[in-house]
């Protein structure tokens, strides 16, 4: 009975062990299977953005650089994608930037020109409240009650309830100064970024 008993024990971690294997085996497939897929959306996600956060569809990037910041012990991480217009003529760049909403993290995508003035933005992710701090999708945006669009943030933008120049979402003031707290943080990491004048290299053309 005990020679048997082992057999059987033995037998089920051989099928165990096999089965791991075999299952390890399908998700590494699946998973290069999936991966450029996946990093096409992905690319076509950020492209998407870029264009719209510098409105101009017609985009060559240049160089990306990589910021990290550490703002109450947590560490952030800026993207600055440096842009060119068809002729190589330098626009700017787009800025991805993330701060601490209300819900959670709350991530954009700023557009400036070469002085530092805003073009435009995009909510990348966030974890706020539906039908309140998601609103900050539209409310920041050109013509809308918390335009900043055409500001230049060298003084830092804040909402009006803190002696700023901006109108906060209607009962989402903390949401409203995250959002502009990213916005800020972009600033200042683009402007913490090398000149790109001089630079060399590849640069990649957004297709329309």
């Amino acid at each position: 009975m005990v020679k048997k008993l082992e057999s059987t024990l033995l037998n089920m971690v051989l099928v165990l062990t096999g089965v791991a294997v075999v299952m390890g085996g399908i998700l590494a497939l699946v998973n290069h299977l999936t991966e450029g897929p996946i990093s096409e959306v992905n690319k076509k996600k950020t492209d998407d953005g870029i264009k719209a956060v510098m409105v101009c569809d017609d985009l060559t990037l240049g160089k990306t650089d990589t910021v990290t910041q550490t703002i109450n012990g947590k560490e952030y991480t800026y993207i600055i994608y440096q842009v060119k217009d068809a002729q190589g003529k330098d626009l700017g760049a787009a800025v991805e930037s993330t701060t601490m909403g209300f819900g959670g993290d709350l991530k954009v995508m700023v557009g400036f020109n070469p002085e530092g003035t805003i073009l435009g933005y995009t909510l990348l992710a966030h974890a706020e409240t539906p039908g309140l701090g998601a609103k900050a999708d539209k409310w920041f945006q050109k013509g809308e009650k918390g335009d900043i669009v055409g500001k230049t943030p060298s003084e830092p933008l804040t909402v009006s309830k803190d002696g700023g120049q901006v109108d906060a979402i209607t009962a989402s003031t903390i949401t409203s100064r995250a959002f502009l707290l990213a916005v800020n943080n972009a600033y200042n990491a683009y402007k913490a970024t090398p000149a790109t004048d001089g630079e060399t290299g590849a640069t990649e053309h957004i297709e329309n």
